[in-house]
């Protein structure tokens, strides 16, 4: 059956992943974007040329009422919703002498605000049957590094609003589960991260490589399935070993 997704910052790195693997799988994708509406559209057109379907839909989920636009787009256009990935965020590093609270606000508002705003509007949309939500997390939950203390927290943040909304929704068959991807070579990082750091951090996971947004991919659509139908409120590490 053609299920109803829709993946939260979809328009590159890991969302776009996502987004390509359940179009790929014949699912219906919604490419939600906030700024970057012409890598949206070009991810869109892909899918579309790939015999998938796809739109793109702009909404900053920070904001209570463009979450509910995002999910009420979704269920007019396609009918029905069935899986959320929140997959949207902030991870910028700031060391604690120089953290400021104009970093702290906008690492909670879209890790932890935008992902609950559009839970609140899926698990209402969501039919009677129920609906899947995925949260993307991260290992640095657990395993916080030096000058990610806001990013590390917000993170630690969607671990805990994940169990929550476990047992708070699975009374309405809602299953709710959470990703934590290790260090994952989006084009960002592959460009940004110095080519030592790649090699201690290759060197510390135990499948001996670094990991890759069609990992994650994959993860997130075990997670989202029906062969995890007995699973909800885990958080399951995606990161080759890594810690």
């Amino acid at each position: 059956m053609q299920k109803t997704v829709i993946v939260t910052g979809a328009s590159q790195g890991i969302g776009a992943a996502i987004a390509r693997h359940f179009a790929q799988l014949g699912h219906a994708v919604i490419v939600n974007y906030h700024a970057s509406q012409e890598a949206a559209e070009a991810l869109c057109a892909e899918l579309i040329a790939g015999g998938g379907t796809a739109i793109a839909v702009r909404a900053d989920i920070r904001e209570d009422v463009q979450a509910a636009a995002l999910i009420d787009e979704a269920v007019q256009k396609f009918g029905r919703l069935d899986v959320l990935i929140n997959n949207a965020g902030y991870a910028a590093g700031m060391p604690i002498a120089d953290i400021d609270a104009a970093h702290i606000d906008a690492t909670f508002a879209l890790n932890v605000r935008g992902l609950l705003f559009c839970c609140k509007h899926a698990a209402r949309a969501f039919p009677l049957t129920g609906g899947v939500i995925v949260n993307i997390s991260s290992v640095n939950a657990t395993s916080p590094v030096p000058g990610g203390a806001a990013y590390s927290a917000s993170k630690a943040a969607v671990n805990a609003v994940t169990v929550s909304l476990a047992r708070e929704l699975g009374p309405k068959h809602i299953r709710v589960n959470a990703l934590a991807p290790g260090l994952t070579m989006t084009p960002r990082y592959r460009a940004e991260i110095p080519d030592d750091a790649k090699t201690h951090v290759t060197a510390e996971t135990p499948l001996g490589r670094l990991g890759t947004p069609e990992d994650i991919a994959r993860a997130v659509a075990f997670l989202a399935s029906d062969e995890s139908a007995w699973i909800t409120g885990q958080v399951l590490a995606a990161s080759g070993g890594a810690t």
